[in-house]
């Protein structure tokens, strides 16, 4: 059996276990970590049907006996930090995808660490010892499978897909394990009767591009045949910096959506000037209240991290799902910049937004020395800070 060098490793239910972890009264019960909105959920609580992003009266209703516990971000951020030392540990070739997972390339140790598969097993054994939590590995010849062999394997467990067999793996799973399959893509393609893997493979490329369009046809098509020649990039830059929030189901506000997506604006244009990057792409996330899902974008003529100009565009790209919005209700606003790069292009505005831009820089000197909490803006006083989940460095 020849194993490929990718491992994928991922934390099982991240911020649920660190609670469990931490109080070991929590151990074998349901915990449901936020209130309002499901933030995340232990594997117990998730076999009585609680969800990520349900809301927390709804999981009260499936779940009674859950234990719902406040999130502590500073724990899950310091947890991140102890696994990823583990990673660091286990080979230099680490890219991090978010706090509670990343990929690894193993494949220069052979000689002193043995096979993928025993180096993962290692891996596994140094997370539970050393920080006290459980992770699922899956081990492939590319990126992409070993992301989908994690998931198969969890909670805590470890796949190997072997390279000779990896079609026969990958061709038996349902469509929604291929990378970029929501739902709606998944009821395009079961209302075509293709259901697994193996019947996207077995379509001509053009025929999922007449299906889907021209993007997601030949990136599943791709997939559909394992074809991922990405390979893991240590110390990889972000292409985009994002944010978003649960909000909870409506009714909200016209102010109310505004004032979520100004303080997300704030946040995203605010760690980019921190990073020194600038982008050109804005984009927002809605997730509606019958669990749809919607994504708009707008590429701007110039990069910038400008608070103003990417809140104007996020703004009319939200003005334009008004309609879907009051017919379905919403739960969630993501708003993310894309197409970064390390330009000072920001320093160069038109004269109509300098003085603009000279106030984000004093915002920025007050909270970087006093904190993020030291100075809001008007509309904000008054109002509940949203959870800021803790993020990977920019």
């Amino acid at each position: 059996m020849s194993e490929g060098t990718v491992l994928h490793a991922d934390l099982d239910a991240f911020y649920a276990s660190v609670e469990q972890r931490d109080d070991p009264s929590l151990r074998g019960r349901p915990v449901i970590v936020g209130g309002g909105v499901v933030l995340a959920a232990s594997y117990e609580a998730k076999a009585r049907g609680v969800r990520t992003a349900m809301g927390g009266q709804q999981a009260l209703r499936v779940c009674p006996d859950a234990v719902v516990v406040p999130p502590r971000m500073h724990a899950y951020t310091q947890a991140s930090r102890d696994v990823f030392d583990v990673f660091h540990d286990t080979t230099p070739l680490v890219e991090g995808l978010s706090i509670d997972e990343a990929f690894l390339e193993v494949g220069g140790l052979r000689r002193i660490r043995g096979l993928p598969s025993s180096i993962a097993q290692q891996l596994r054994h140094d997370v539970r010892e050393r920080v006290g939590l459980p992770i699922s590995v899956g081990v492939a010849r590319t990126k992409y499978l070993a992301k989908v062999a994690s998931a198969v394997s969890k909670p805590e467990g470890m796949l190997v897909v072997p390279i000779e067999s990896e079609l026969t793996f990958l061709h038996a799973l349902p469509v929604e394990r291929l990378w970029g399959v929501g739902a709606v893509t998944s009821q395009k393609l079961r209302d075509a009767r293709i259901v697994t893997v193996g019947d996207v493979a077995a379509l001509y490329e053009i025929e999922l591009v007449q299906l889907l369009g021209p993007g997601a046809g030949r990136h599943l098509h791709a997939l559909a045949h394992n074809r991922d020649p990405r390979p893991v990039v240590a110390g990889k830059q972000r292409d985009s910096m994002g944010a978003q929030q649960a909000i909870g189901r409506g009714p909200h506000s016209a102010a109310e959506l505004d004032l979520a997506l100004l303080t997300l604006v704030d946040r995203v244009t605010g760690r980019m000037r921190s990073a020194g990057r600038t982008g050109r792409t804005v984009t927002i996330r809605l997730r509606f209240g019958d669990f749809t899902r919607s994504t708009s974008s707008h590429t701007l003529d110039r990069p910038t991290a400008h608070n103003l100009t990417v809140l104007d565009i996020a703004r009319q790209l939200l003005r334009s799902r008004q309609a879907t919005i009051a017919e379905r209700g919403i739960t969630l606003i993501g708003v993310s910049v894309g197409s970064l790069d390390d330009s000072p292009a920001q320093l160069a505005l038109p004269l109509d937004v300098t003085a603009s831009a000279e106030l984000d820089d004093a915002i920025d000197a007050v909270r970087g020395k006093y904190g993020s909490a030291s100075l809001k803006r008007a509309v904000q006083i008054g109002r509940r800070d949203p959870i800021a989940a803790p993020l990977l460095p920019d």
